[in-house]
């Protein structure tokens, strides 16, 4: 069968021309989805040493081993933040200005891993499904989610375009967790399960939140698109908010008061204070017999 090679060239050349907007040709190169994602896990393995490694870590190799991965890191993502930055709009150098930004956020990283222990403890106190700090560091995908996030966060506040959004959607793309780098979130944050979990970009979570499967911290409707850029759009939880399974609460102005507890499958598109309960209320159930065939 002849596949009319020659005319689908054709085609797409010509469409090329006539579709603007999802061309990216004649200009710098991009940051790369595959740079960012390698950079992603050896950011996991810098920030939980010996958790994500084939081979064991001793105490003795720990810091030449951290010396190697820190260099590489910096030497990758200056390339990737350089690129990111020609996006502002500027084609001049920004090798100097890239460099500040990758030693500013590396030296960072401290301060992330001392949120990220809190999260831990979080998580164990509060699963009792939990065997240990291993097994929530290994396996749950809520941690995982939590870490790109919080690493993200750090370049988002620097104002590099795209680079923190592409690390949260590689977690994303694990997890199913689907976290802004923008978000505000405070210490021992845990999403038990985590499966189908949104946090839009202007969403802020104080200390000691918890969320279930299916949580969406959203926007209203979005007809004013671009206009509402840089606006708070997403909403507030206070300390020691506990939302349940597929609980969506919506709007900039929506504040969840400290100590609250949000029921699952509820639609929420007010403020709550603190200390309440909100839930469904009491549901009709039949329970029948089943026809024999």
């Amino acid at each position: 069968m002849d596949c009319r090679q020659n005319e689908i060239v054709s085609s797409l050349m010509t469409s090329y021309h006539e579709v603007g907007g999802i061309n990216h040709v004649d200009c710098g190169n991009l940051p790369s989805k595959r740079a960012i994602a390698t950079l992603c896990e050896d950011l996991l393995h810098l920030l939980f040493p010996g958790f994500f490694s084939d081979e064991a870590v001793s105490s003795q190799e720990l810091e030449l081993m951290t010396n190697e991965l820190v260099a590489s890191i910096r030497e990758r993502l200056n390339v990737e933040v350089r690129r990111s930055l020609r996006l502002n709009g500027s084609h001049e150098n920004r090798d100097a200005e890239a460099a500040d930004v990758v030693c500013s956020f590396l030296m960072r990283l401290a301060e992330v891993r001392a949120l990220l222990k809190m999260d831990v403890e979080a998580a164990y106190a509060g699963d009792p499904a939990a065997r240990g700090f291993e097994e929530i560091i290994l396996a749950y995908p809520g941690l995982e989610a939590i870490a790109i996030q919080r690493t993200a966060h750090v370049l988002y506040l620097k104002n590099v375009p795209v680079i923190p959004r592409m690390m949260t959607e590689w977690a994303h793309s694990r997890t199913g967790i689907d976290i802004h780098p923008g978000a505000e979130i405070g210490s021992h944050f845990f999403i038990d399960h985590g499966t189908g979990v949104v946090i839009g970009e202007t969403a802020t979570l104080g200390n000691h939140v918890k969320l279930y499967q299916g949580v969406g911290l959203v926007a209203r409707s979005l007809a004013a698109g671009q206009a509402l850029r840089g606006k708070k759009r997403h909403p507030t939880l206070e300390d020691h908010v506990t939302v349940y399974a597929n609980a969506t609460i919506v709007g900039g102005d929506t504040i969840i008061g400290a100590r609250s507890t949000i029921g699952a499958n509820v639609f929420i598109l007010e403020s709550v204070a603190p200390d309440m309960l909100y839930a469904l209320g009491e549901q009709e159930h039949k329970v029948q017999v089943k026809k024999k065939k």
